[in-house]
């Protein structure tokens, strides 16, 4: 799967990036340039530092070195552009708040501090979550929605934002067979769209299917570029220590042998 770049500009320009937990890097010396327009999956085994990517890039978490620049500035100038969708588990679902309510919420960074939503974000509201799917459910309590139906909440969220850059924590995690094609369906609109979608992903046999762009990530960057290019055996085994539950091309689940674990040196690329 391939898509045209819309322009030169990075979506996300990260150089020399360390965060660290106590004395324990969790993200080490990484630089990373995504470019604008395109749908990228963030690959790497458990306790790669994924998640805290994301923070990174959003100011979540305090950086130990480097910096970061989101669509040609920093954070703090461009916010309104950028949306994120965290991690089912990161969210309190006993809130007493409907779908509508939390949709509602995607609003407020365009009002600001003194304006509160009124006709026009109610609709926009209403609008994103028919786009997912979840029109029916605007008036349900959060608590009483399934799994897959809260993550839909969730992405309409992020939807009515606007955003140029989407960053999503495993959107996919836990959801159903209909929901997930719902979820690719508008990841890739929003790709069509010239959006730029950044998400942490754990199913690799669907990387080539879903995504143009990868970024594999094992506490340093092991590799980043399109995924005909970069999604291969030698950079899997880099990023996986060679214990990888897929085989790039293979079309299914293939065991790499421990074995045939590359360095990331090996793989060509050390950045």
């Amino acid at each position: 799967m391939t898509a045209p770049l819309r322009s030169t500009q990075y979506a996300i320009d990260v150089a020399d990036l360390t965060v660290a937990y106590g004395d324990a890097p969790v993200l080490w010396d990484i630089d990373l340039q995504v470019p604008e327009g395109v749908l990228c999956a963030i690959v790497g085994p458990n306790g790669a530092g994924k998640t805290t990517f994301i923070k990174a890039v959003l100011g979540l978490v305090p950086l130990a070195a480097g910096r970061v620049l989101v669509l040609g500035a920093p954070l703090r100038r461009q916010r309104k552009r950028v949306a994120y969708v965290p991690q089912r588990g990161s969210v309190d679902w006993d809130f007493p708040t409907t779908a509508l309510d939390v949709v509602t919420m995607g609003t407020y960074g365009r009002l600001g501090w003194i304006k509160r939503p009124g006709a026009k974000e109610k609709a926009a509201a209403r609008k994103a979550l028919e786009e997912v799917g979840m029109g029916e459910y605007a008036e349900r309590q959060i608590a009483q929605l399934s799994g897959g139906q809260q993550q839909r909440v969730f992405l309409a969220r992020a939807l009515v934002q606007d955003a140029d850059l989407y960053l999503m924590d495993e959107p996919f995690q836990g959801v159903d067979a209909t929901t997930e094609k719902a979820i690719v369906t508008l990841l890739q609109n929003l790709r069509e769209a010239g959006k730029t979608v950044l998400v942490v992903h754990h199913d690799l046999q669907t990387v080539p299917e879903y995504f143009d762009w990868t970024f594999l990530l094992n506490v340093r960057r092991i590799a980043a570029g399109p995924v005909a290019e970069v999604f291969t055996d030698a950079t899997l085994r880099a990023a996986y220590g060679g214990r990888v539950p897929y085989q790039a091309g293979a079309g299914s689940l293939a065991p790499l042998a421990p074995e045939a674990a590359l360095t990331p040196e090996a793989s060509g690329d050390t950045r």
